[in-house]
């Protein structure tokens, strides 16, 4: 088995355990995700099924989320979820909020959240945070947010809706969290489903059921020839040989620098890459 599945995840099971499952219902080991969710949060889970997994990385890399968050609360996750550390009853404005959410679109620095799954010196910040260990210089890291929209907002419940589109790497519970500490009201995150991720939408995604069957992921299973953002060369039976013993070989066609994926029969043979005139094999699939 050879391709790509659209998962959308349910609320309050890990990505881990959705690639457990799969493994169980396909009995293949070699299954992968792209862009781990949150427990609590839901929606749109790339899986890479068998050495697809090699390819997951060349995928889109811009996601889209829909957040609810709640003001008046801190927690040290930025999360419901999280342990509350402080609570804060000054109401916020629907104003107010309009005039915070410009700042965090465009180019942004955000700091991750100290339970997160961002490495730092060797271990999983969550790790550290767990035995109270949180560091003081966790680095920040530049992200993109191209879209923040402000979809409802329920002045009584102190409740605000988000639209968010951002790059790889973006945390939504810091961009809640630090329009809370910009408003000196505090906020959690309630609700986070992630609606567009690695070039897949939830409106095409398969539902991870209890009573998921390997028909059902085969008749879902993606090739990943129809969603890599990879151009293509069709490759001769010379050029066949060449890539299956690990060779480059000379272009024979007009073609722009970068990556390729090597096609023959319809069938994807090879990732390659291409560099002025001959094209270098990096990962076969045969």
């Amino acid at each position: 088995m050879f391709g790509f599945l659209n998962i959308n995840k349910p609320s309050g099971i890990t990505s881990h355990k959705v690639i457990s499952i799969l493994r169980k219902i396909t009995g293949i080991k070699q299954v992968g995700h792209g862009g781990t969710l949150d427990p609590l949060a839901s929606g749109v889970l790339p899986i890479a099924i068998g050495k697809a997994a090699k390819l997951i990385d060349y995928l889109p890399q811009d996601k889209e989320y829909k957040a609810v968050m709640q003001f008046g609360k801190i927690s040290d996750t930025f999360d419901i979820q999280g342990q509350i550390t402080e609570t804060r009853f000054r109401k916020i404005t629907l104003d107010e909020i309009k005039n915070v959410i410009p700042l965090f679109q465009g180019k942004i620095t955000q700091i991750p959240p100290a339970f997160s799954a961002v490495h730092y010196n060797g271990k999983r910040l969550y790790d550290l945070a767990r035995n109270g260990k949180i560091p003081e210089n966790i680095p920040s890291r530049e992200v993109i947010i191209f879209k923040n929209n402000i979809v409802d907002f329920d002045y009584d419940k102190q409740i605000l809706k988000l639209e968010i589109g951002c790059s790889k790497g973006t945390y939504i519970r810091t961009i809640v969290n630090d329009i809370g500490e910009i408003l000196k009201a505090g906020a959690v995150m309630c609700e986070l489903e992630r609606t567009v991720s690695s070039g897949f939408s939830i409106n095409n995604s398969l539902c991870l059921r209890e009573d998921l069957t390997l028909q059902d992921i085969e008749d879902n299973l993606i090739n990943p020839y129809d969603i890599l953002p990879v151009n293509k060369y069709e490759i001769n039976e010379e050029e066949y040989n060449k890539i299956i013993n690990g060779n480059k070989f000379n272009n024979r066609t007009e073609l722009e620098e970068g990556n390729l994926l090597l096609i023959k029969d319809q069938n994807i043979i090879a990732l390659a890459v291409y560099n002025n005139k001959y094209i270098q094999p990096k990962k076969v699939f045969v």
